[in-house]
């Protein structure tokens, strides 16, 4: 009766312990801002990344998963190293462009910028393990200008690199001119290569760029969006590529050349209305239409509508908090699963470990482009998308039964 009696003492302890500390750490969470919430999401994230790369352990570190869909796995292996460095670095490169934070929030940044520029170092260095080649297929034309475009945002990261690593750099992007792009997004990819080079005082091809620049045009459908190819599709390519593609070439290359100043009003303006879309698309909870080809690139559907705030250009319909509470929410959704992570690294799939939602271009480095939600903590704290309290974004308002103003399309031809 005694033993008895203590297993069922020992069972209602837990019964009762357990609750108060799961209640301890649901309030630990709770109390975290939410530049601490996306902080700690971005530093999970990207830890594993560039912690390795910094070692010189990243080959070593980093699974070799690929698409249950996949097209060639050897070669998407191959690749992926390129490829999860400049989807992590172009989503976190305004944060280590700012001098701005807590104590804690410096110490973090001072680290990751250590890590980051002795990672480009080993990935330049030909005798490292984390050796990375430009010139193995295609798809690091993609991954080329995801590094063109950190370094773009990130100028803080370039200029602290020494001058042979910058030759090296320099010279892997352009080695990708080799490569033909596809006839779709992928000509912005050419674009910006050359922005970089052009930005950073090279000799930069015009051509590649205007040909980009003229097609998009041909292929804009209205109502803020484009087409990604010759034909429309409906999923997040305009977020993913084309609207921030857009914008930056149009920043880099309007202070260069005059020439495209109408068409660059124009973007602006599409970009504007595009944001709008975007942030409707954000549903009460952070769900929105899993709809598309590479949905398992999760909160990287709204690169966009964050790249729109970090650059202070989000339209009058739109306030900085209203965005700032539903891209947290689209955060935590995207996360939340427990399937998220396998060994602290990200899984293939939107709502955790979905494989069959992978597709045949996908290995363990795709899904990283997410990082690029996180490019609004390139602002300040001080800055209203942080500071301003919180508030209901569209479908939190229009779905509580509040009036709300309505929609409407715009041609902006």
């Amino acid at each position: 009766m005694k033993t008895l009696y203590k297993s069922l003492l020992v069972i209602a302890i837990a019964a009762l312990t357990l609750p108060v500390s799961a209640q301890k750490k649901k309030k630990i969470a709770e109390n975290l801002s939410d530049r601490q919430f996306w902080l700690q999401q971005m530093d999970k994230m990207v830890r594993p990344v560039l912690y390795n790369l910094a070692k010189d352990s990243l080959r070593i570190a980093m699974p070799q998963v690929t698409s249950i869909h996949i097209d060639n796995k050897e070669h998407r292996i191959k690749v992926q190293y390129v490829e999860v460095l400049g989807r992590v670095l172009s989503g976190i490169a305004p944060w280590l462009q700012l001098e701005d934070g807590d104590a804690k929030e410096i110490a973090l940044r001072k680290q990751y910028r250590e890590w980051v520029l002795q990672g480009l170092k080993n990935s330049l260095d030909s005798n490292a393990k984390d050796f990375m080649n430009y010139d193995i297929g295609g798809q690091q034309l993609v991954d080329a200008s995801y590094v063109a475009l950190a370094l773009i945002r990130a100028p803080w990261i370039w200029e602290h690199l020494d001058a042979k690593n910058q030759s090296l750099m320099m010279k892997s992007i352009v080695t990708t001119r080799k490569f033909k792009p596809v006839f779709s997004n992928w000509l912005l990819f050419s674009a910006m290569n050359e922005a970089f080079l052009a930005k950073f005082g090279y000799s930069w091809d015009p051509m590649r760029v205007d040909y980009a620049l003229q097609q998009m045009e041909q292929w804009y459908v209205g109502d803020g969006m484009y087409k990604d190819g010759s034909t429309y599709a409906f999923d997040y390519y305009n977020s993913y590529v084309i609207h921030p593609y857009l914008a930056k070439i149009a920043d880099i290359i309007g202070a260069k050349v005059k020439d495209y100043n109408g068409m660059f009003e124009k973007i602006k303006k599409r970009n504007e209305r595009y944001a709008i879309i975007q942030e409707r698309l954000i549903n009460t909870d952070g769900t929105y239409p899993a709809t598309g080809r590479s949905i398992v690139y999760r909160g990287g559907a709204f690169h966009h509508l964050a790249d729109m705030a970090y650059r202070k250009a989000l339209p009058k319909q739109l306030s900085p908090e209203q965005v700032r509470c539903a891209l947290t929410a689209v955060i935590r959704k995207t996360l939340e699963s427990p399937t998220t992570y396998k060994n602290g690294w990200l899984t293939i799939g939107l709502y955790g470990s979905q494989p069959d939602l992978g597709d045949f271009y996908n290995n363990q480095g795709s899904p990283y482009i997410c990082t690029n939600i996180f490019l609004p903590l390139g602002l300040p704290a001080s800055d209203p998308f942080w500071s301003n309290p919180p508030v209901k974004w569209s479908a939190q308002r229009i779905w509580a039964g509040e009036d709300f103003p309505n929609d409407h399309s715009a041609d902006l031809r």
